[in-house]
């Protein structure tokens, strides 16, 4: 999946903070939806509180092409570089959910997108590269440190194609889209378990980031007019089933500790999870993504 080599982009669209960091993180594993979990509990801070940016960095600066963000100009860049990847998705993002939301009178505004190298300050207390992609609700934002993406790879084993990776930055955009409609409190209210809330929102997150990827080859550049990305093929939406199962809670659980235990579950399974990116794709219908409502999770 290639970004259109006539794509206009606007560095100053990521906080890029890479190369601030002070070498700490927390554990292992994908743990952004405990971050955004206990910031909707416990309010901003609460990261900081519970002490969880102590540890050790394992992270690195990962394969974003070494350079400054302010490179990132175009759809070239955008298909030879991690970061400007990460941009370019952000911007195919606003540019779809601003008209789409609108028609259901809900106003979209852009949720922050800042690169950060083992640990960041945010709205939600401070953060390590440990707990993967996140977006924080105190201040809107999404977090993003490289690295995880080589992690996604070599330690989940998802595919290391571009649309693995803007599947990523998608399912987060999609908690901001919950935000703003109103479903992302229920993560706070019933945070665990294979029928809560917590994994609910995850799932619908999954669908919005179908959504997106059902209309991304038509949603336009406003600079240039020109589609943000070509046309995509099986093998590309086979990759972003890749990276949705490789952070299923069953393969994560059976990974650490040999068994699986739905009742810890956050994310959702596996199969849940590409079932529900699948059913955004096919309908590309915000309606058909109510996971609050679906009596059976494993079959949306």
């Amino acid at each position: 999946m290639s970004f259109n080599d006539r794509t206009r982009l606007d560095p100053s669209r990521v906080s890029d903070r890479r190369g601030r960091g002070r070498g700490v993180a927390v554990g292992g594993g994908v743990g952004g939806g405990l971050l955004l979990i206990l910031s909707l509990i416990f309010g901003p801070g609460v990261v900081d509180q519970l002490g969880l940016q102590d540890g050790t960095s394992t992270a690195g600066q990962g394969d974003d092409g070494g350079g400054a963000i302010s490179e990132c100009v175009s759809g070239v860049e955008a298909n030879e570089r991690l970061d400007c990847r990460i941009l370019a998705t952000a911007e195919s993002l606003d540019s779809f959910w601003l008209p789409y939301l609108d028609q259901f009178g809900v106003a979209y505004t852009q949720p922050g997108v800042a690169l950060f190298t083992d640990r960041t300050d945010t709205g939600c207390g401070t953060a390590t590269s440990a707990v993967g992609p996140f977006y924080c609700p105190v201040d809107e934002q999404t977090y993003y440190d490289t690295a995880f993406f080589d992690e996604l790879v070599t330690q989940f084993g998802a595919s290391s194609g571009p649309l693995a990776q803007e599947y990523v930055v998608a399912h987060e955009f999609g908690h901001h889209v919950q935000n703003l409609i109103g479903t992302l409190g229920a993560a706070g209210q019933d945070p665990q378990g294979e029928e809560s809330g917590g994994v609910r929102v995850e799932l619908q997150a999954d669908c919005l980031a179908g959504m997106w990827a059902a209309h991304a080859t038509t949603v336009e550049d406003p600079e240039s007019g020109q589609p943000f990305l070509l046309p995509f093929s099986t093998t590309d939406l086979q990759d972003a089933l890749s990276a949705a199962a490789s952070v299923g809670d069953d393969r994560i659980q059976e990974a650490a500790t040999g068994r699986v235990d739905p009742e810890g579950w956050t994310h959702g399974s596996s199969a849940q999870r590409q079932a529900w990116f699948s059913q955004g794709y096919e309908t590309g219908d915000l309606r058909s993504c109510d996971t609050f409502a679906a009596a059976d999770l494993d079959r949306p």
